[in-house]
């Protein structure tokens, strides 16, 4: 999967949102993290964001802003988090995204990692708007399929 989050990094830019999805122990904060130590010239620890809510990170691509929503309880806090302005211009990782549901533009990605053996995932890429991810979607899948076993990819 980290061959699969590297690939992810070198697709996304600015205003991309992306919703990460999956039972806990699935790999959302283990993606998030080779991903955003991708596109660091210079990795540094990424831990998950369990308990500050948002990690930001400066990286080749601009500001990344890992979130996790798991223990956020109600909507309100979404706007204390200012993950709404956040939208405009950064890149944001969003684990747990059911509670954002209602605030995150039509153009998000949705990943959903699924465990298909203790150290197997499949990774189901979905999106509803953006025509821009089925060609920024294809770009990698020729390339991961190449190295890794196949990721299932839709439109939904």
């Amino acid at each position: 999967m980290a061959e699969l989050a590297i690939l992810t990094g070198q697709i996304i830019k600015s205003n991309d949102i992306l919703l990460l999805k999956g039972e806990i122990g699935a790999g959302k904060s283990y993606f998030s993290r080779k991903l955003i130590q991708s596109q660091q010239t210079f990795p540094e620890e990424v831990p998950s964001p369990t308990f500050t809510l948002v990690q930001t990170y400066e990286t080749k691509l601009g500001e990344i802003w890992h979130v996790d929503l798991y223990r956020l309880t109600n909507a309100e806090g979404l706007i204390e988090l200012g993950l709404s302005e956040a939208f405009d211009e950064k890149i944001c990782l969003i684990e747990w995204p059911e509670l954002a549901l209602n605030i995150v533009p039509e153009t998000s990605l949705s990943l959903e990692i699924l465990i298909t053996a203790e150290q197997e995932r499949k990774v189901k890429f979905s999106w509803d708007s953006s025509e821009s991810w089925a060609q920024r979607i294809e770009k990698i899948s020729e390339s991961y399929n190449a190295k890794q076993k196949p990721y299932a990819a839709r439109k939904d």
